[in-house]
């Protein structure tokens, strides 16, 4: 073999050696990007699941916060001695709404606003001309969501045109 067959021998097992540590290194790189795409994804899934342990937890206390808000609603009717007792305990439900507050957790006005079914449960139906189609006309249960998400939906009674099959109600909401 001649000086410059090895040479080119040579040469060629450098550029081939080159190509390989490109790949290589190409092949890091690439691995390097999926290892830290997948601890952003397993980071923000564990966000996502402590917040809807959160708002859970949260949500099971709505029921006694709305119970407390209603019997405290009678208290303007009752003895002098009642109403020092209910003002302690006006205390404690704003320390309750305090706490919804501050992980974000909000009621929301419904009387007035057009029936949306990821807001609203519709428990009664009121044929009345005094208002638009699928506008609620009253709220039984206070709704509340954590930004766009409803952690619990509110229960309201719809008005719905005289003579309007329900079915057709249920379509415009949809829609």
């Amino acid at each position: 073999m001649s000086e410059e067959q090895t040479l080119t021998a040579e040469q060629e097992k450098i550029q081939q050696l080159e190509t390989e540590l490109n790949e290589f290194k190409d092949k890091y790189l690439r691995t390097l990007a999926e290892m830290e795409n997948a601890r952003k994804r397993m980071q923000k899934e564990k966000q996502e699941m402590t917040r809807f342990a959160v708002e859970n937890a949260f949500a099971e206390i709505l029921s006694p916060i709305d119970n407390l808000e209603n019997a405290l609603a009678f208290a303007g009717k009752m003895s002098e001695e009642t109403r020092n007792w209910a003002m302690g305990f006006q205390m404690i439900l704003i320390q309750f709404k305090d706490a919804l507050n501050e992980q974000g957790i909000q009621a929301f006005e419904s009387v007035g606003t057009l029936f949306d079914p990821h807001k609203h449960q519709a428990v009664e139906i009121e044929e009345t001309e005094e208002k638009p189609d699928g506008t609620i006309v009253q709220e039984f249960v206070k709704g509340y969501r954590c930004g766009d998400r409803t952690i619990r939906p509110a229960r309201v009674k719809v008005a719905k045109a005289p003579g309007q099959k329900e079915e057709e109600l249920n379509n415009k909401s949809e829609e």
